[in-house]
């Protein structure tokens, strides 16, 4: 464990899903490629109170997904701790077809009971999310040696990533929370799971 303290040289990494975005219209349905919602009023509830918690950490970068609720949450982080959002399009969602349109909440459903959406024809496969998921945190650690940093992305793709380094088949495991942080600790080509779907920062939320 000493390896991986920040103090030694180690990248910690917190990754972190968006905060809630806003659901489409009662009984409506999109196709998930063209989901791109901004957050809710408990979505900016939950935001700010993520930024609260990050700064009171010292954070040395900020990255995200474009997509406008993941850009969203970052801004409220970047409001709190004065660093600028770096956007990488690598750390977006799973981008998923072959299922026609569907409501939102049936996506984590159809993830859970199916260990993902690879299933799914013309989804994005297993082996792309986790390639480009891997590149761009890779490229973040080295970057950032001895620091700390807040990366927002998605709960597809952060489950794709960490059943990576777990050693999983399937690419979702685990419902992550709204803001929930996920700590990895990078050190040259190793890589140590610390905290998983932490949402402390919610314990009094509405």
């Amino acid at each position: 464990m000493r390896d991986f303290r920040v103090q030694s040289g180690a990248c910690e990494l917190l990754l972190i899903r968006h905060a809630e975005a806003e659901h489409p219209e009662h009984g409506a349905s999109l196709e998930p490629r063209e989901v791109d919602m901004p957050l809710s009023a408990r979505g900016h509830e939950q935001a700010e109170r993520l930024a609260l918690r990050l700064g009171k950490r010292r954070l040395n970068a900020l990255y995200a997904s474009p997509l406008r609720r993941t850009r969203e949450t970052a801004d409220a982080v970047a409001a709190r701790t004065a660093l600028t959002v770096v956007e990488d399009a690598r750390l977006r969602e799973v981008e998923i077809a072959g299922i026609g349109p569907v409501a939102l909440h049936d996506l984590a459903e159809i993830a859970l009971a199916r260990g993902g959406w690879s299933h799914l024809p013309g989804t994005e496969s297993s082996t792309a999310i986790r390639a480009r998921m891997r590149e761009a945190i890779d490229a973040i650690a080295q970057r950032h040696p001895g620091e700390r940093v807040a990366i927002l992305s998605h709960a597809g793709a952060i489950n794709a990533y960490i059943s990576m380094l777990l050693g999983l088949s399937g690419d979702f495991f685990f419902p992550a929370g709204n803001t929930s942080i996920t700590v990895v600790r990078a050190r040259d080509d190793r890589r140590l799971v610390v905290t998983l779907n932490d949402t402390a920062h919610l314990e009094f939320a509405r």
